[in-house]
């Protein structure tokens, strides 16, 4: 991989993960056991799934307490100078809403690029388990295996293992302009890339062309792609594509999109400037859609 590629992936929030993950050490009982008793091994400190607020941009650790169960816990790896990382698999239930609260906003902004990358796939991990106590086959408990990167069933011994959904997300382009849209969950004006689940049996440009469809009723021929981006609320790769449009008129599923509209470089230039006459205002430059629209202006 080109320098120029690392640091493109790197650019982006929750990418970037510079961790270990040492996955020889996940299956091996003996070696895992060392890592836990090393005297270096920390513990990755969230408030239920949220991450503590950083101190000079790093998460919050700590020593692993005394009689804490290396079952209770997963390894995230190693760290650049071998110290063992792990997080309790035990979620502290709090009062909030299951959506994550505004403030989870505020700490991921105070992290560095490749802490916010360590926390994004920290708390895929502890909310999958947290969501996944029961066999998908059988309904009996099941309990963690592997340093917490699958779950075995004690009754029918299926093995079950952390999920990663793929969504595409895209922008439309026909003549110079790109097809960006709002739902009605969005504050007003603020406009995004068009996305969606990719459904059993489709490739990834399937799935491009008929997201756009079904939601702006617009046809697509060649799809390219861009960049991803892990996003763990809870479990999504959002898969960034270019899809050419055969034409720009709009039919658009009212119950997914409220608005969308054929914006122009300038005007898409204007926007991520913060210009208060921009046409819209654009997705947070943590989503994966303002790098999107950065790299179509050639940034």
């Amino acid at each position: 991989m080109s320098e120029t590629a690392v640091l493109q992936e790197r650019a982006i929030t929750f990418a970037g993960n510079k961790i270990d993950r040492a996955d020889q050490l996940r299956v091996n009982p003996d070696r895992l056991a060392l890592a836990w008793a090393d005297s270096r091994a920390r513990l990755l400190l969230l408030e239920g799934l949220d991450p503590v607020p950083p101190r000079d941009g790093i998460l919050a650790t700590a020593p692993i307490p005394p009689g804490a169960m290396l079952s209770d816990h997963a390894l995230l790896g190693l760290r650049e100078d071998g110290s063992p990382l792990f997080v309790s698999l035990i979620v502290v239930k709090t009062d909030e809403p299951p959506t994550f609260p505004p403030k989870v906003w505020q700490v991921i902004a105070e992290l560095n690029l490749d802490e916010a990358a360590l926390y994004g796939g920290a708390r895929s991990l502890v909310d999958w388990h947290d969501r996944h106590q029961y066999c998908a086959r059988c309904g009996a408990q099941t309990h963690p295996v592997k340093a917490g990167w699958s779950r075995q069933c004690g009754t029918c011994s299926a093995e079950h293992f952390p999920r990663t959904d793929p969504v595409v997300i895209m922008l439309a382009e026909y003549e110079g302009k790109v097809l960006i849209a709002r739902n009605a969950r969005f504050p007003p004006r603020r406009f995004s890339a068009l996305a969606g689940f990719v459904e059993p049996g489709e490739t990834i440009e399937e799935a491009v062309r008929r997201e756009v469809w079904e939601e702006c009723g617009v046809r697509c021929g060649r799809v390219d792609y861009l960049f991803s981006q892990p996003w763990p609320f809870p479990s999504q790769l959002m898969i960034a594509c270019v899809a050419q449009a055969l034409g720009d008129a709009l039919t658009l599923d009212e119950q997914e999109i409220a608005e969308a509209i054929w914006v122009s470089r300038d005007e898409v230039r204007a926007a991520l400037a913060e210009d208060e006459n921009a046409a819209f205002l654009p997705p947070s430059s943590v989503a994966v859609a303002n790098h999107m629209l950065r790299h179509w202006l050639g940034e």
